[in-house]
């Protein structure tokens, strides 16, 4: 895996009942750089690009969420994403501050050591790999600095450049579906 390069301090230890270690809180946001990417926190300067991935209806085909019909929307929910201290990180390219995509861990377990990522990137910078670099260094984040053992995903059985990007990165299809919404497959990776 990539080495982390974190520019951020106060990361919290949180001890579960089984005394599995996750860091899973921080007092600065923590900022990841790639040799192309820097993933920092969504600012409201991001409003116009997450109005456009929010509002997207390709880029929305199989998320099930809801549309951002206006820029309130959009600035409504980078402000409830920072408020509520979430790893949502915007992508940029680093030398260039405009939000190209972003990238998510969520759905943290204690109990079972694993989280949830999320991604989502601009239809212009689709295909060049950017997801990639910008998953490969949230998955070395989550694993060697947060400390889960277990990343999943889930994405719609027919989003195929989704399906294949996990695949890239070594996760593996679990075989199970989502009982309460079947069109969505299961892929993990394991530490």
């Amino acid at each position: 895996m990539l080495d982390v390069s974190v520019q951020a301090t106060g990361i919290s230890i949180l001890k579960n009942k089984y005394d599995k270690m996750l860091n899973t809180s921080f007092t600065l946001f923590p900022i990841l750089t790639t040799e192309k990417l820097t993933l920092r926190q969504l600012s409201l300067n991001d409003e116009h690009e997450i109005f456009i991935l929010r509002s997207d209806s390709e880029i929305n085909k199989y998320l099930d969420r809801q549309i951002s019909n206006t820029i309130d929307d959009a600035r409504n929910f980078i402000n409830k994403v920072n408020e509520n201290n979430l790893l949502y990180w915007a992508i940029t390219f680093s030398n260039k501050n405009i939000l190209i995509g972003t990238i998510c861990l969520f759905s943290f377990s204690e109990e079972d050591n694993k989280c949830e990522i999320g991604y989502e990137l601009l239809e212009d910078f689709q295909r060049q790999g950017i997801m990639k670099e910008a998953a490969e260094k949230v998955i070395d984040y989550a694993f060697n600095i947060i400390n889960v053992k277990k990343i999943e995903a889930v994405p719609h059985r027919d989003n195929k450049n989704s399906i294949n990007l996990l695949e890239k990165l070594s996760f593996k299809n679990s075989n199970e579906y989502n009982k309460t919404t079947p069109e969505l497959v299961c892929y993990y990776l394991t530490k």
